[in-house]
């Protein structure tokens, strides 16, 4: 279903370029001198431009799971209480990013620090190539800024990081035996609800042999619970298979493998001047309030385009 509304939206998309170049082509014989019509046809080549850029993007989603849905998951790292501020700030910005997509993002689970903001969550986000995007987040997040939980107001580095992962429904390289499973049920957190801080109903479960875990407490039942963590868990360990295999490859080239987990990919600074900046591609904006809101498009697109020009 997914698949046939991506293909549906792109059949929509050439259609609305195949109108406009019938338009085109007859204002073509009635423009003349005529002023007014010689500003639809430019406002008709610009749209079919934009339409054209649009479908040459979207190109460079060849991955094997780009078009899948994503599981994202955000912790806080290194600097206390801010830093689960931060990660609760960097929660905040993807949710609008989904907002700003059409994109449908849902909660699975959170786990909120005593203080403020929350030590981690994890988010499913459904849409149109979501993992294609949104595996360019992946990695450590740095905010500089006065803190606000410091009564001298001092200036605070935080970290949080990011972990996106594709949702598969089946992945043939991952075979998970159940006795290899931990399973442990606990009360869950958040707002409240008919389901919520009554029962049981939260899931967390641990793979032994690679001691990899994954969490889902915003389903209605156990049941629900258990079948999101063990999709989580089941995408967990198909990522460590795949980087696993990529570092025997380079291995068997003679590479130098290099440890590159936690490396920072970008630095929002709120003080003292304003800056988010690119590690990778060095895209730059001025407008941190901007881009703390959602607007991080600019950032995935010049990752995205930088790598195919690498390929």
């Amino acid at each position: 279903m997914q698949e046939l509304e991506g293909l549906r939206e792109d059949i929509k998309t050439l259609g609305e370029m195949e109108t406009s170049l019938d338009d085109l082509s007859e204002m073509a014989n009635l423009a003349a001198d005529d002023s007014e019509i010689k500003k639809e046809i430019e406002k008709q080549i610009g749209s079919i431009g934009k339409n054209l850029e649009k479908i040459e993007f979207e190109t460079l989603f060849r991955g094997e799971y780009d078009r899948s849905n994503a599981i994202l998951s955000i912790h806080s790292g290194t600097g206390g209480v801010d830093a689960q501020d931060w990660a609760e700030m960097l929660l905040r910005m993807y949710l609008r990013f989904a907002e700003r997509k059409n994109w449908k993002a849902k909660v699975l689970s959170e786990s909120r620090g005593q203080e403020a903001g929350i030590k981690s969550a994890t988010l499913e986000i459904s849409g149109k190539m979501a993992y294609g995007y949104l595996k360019t987040e992946a990695g450590l997040h740095r905010l500089v800024r006065l803190s606000p939980f410091n009564a001298k107001n001092l200036r605070q580095t935080s970290f949080a990081s990011v972990e996106v992962l594709p949702e598969i429904d089946k992945i043939e390289s991952v075979e998970i035996n159940p006795a290899d499973l931990k399973i442990d049920t606990f009360r869950a957190s958040g707002a409240g609800g008919q389901h919520v801080n009554k029962t049981d109903s939260a899931v967390r479960i641990t793979h032994l042999p690679t001691n990899l875990v994954a969490s889902s407490q915003n389903e209605r039942s156990q049941l629900q619970n258990k079948e999101q963590a063990l999709k989580i868990l089941t995408a967990k360990i198909h990522q460590r298979y795949l980087a696993e295999k990529e570092e025997q490859e380079k291995k068997l080239k003679g590479e130098h493998v290099e440890v590159q987990w936690g490396s920072q990919i970008r630095s929002y600074v709120l003080h003292p001047y304003k800056l988010v900046k690119d590690h990778r591609t060095k895209f730059e904006s001025k407008n941190p309030e901007e881009v703390l809101d959602g607007n991080i498009e600019g950032f995935i697109e010049t990752y995205l385009t930088g790598q195919n020009s690498q390929k």
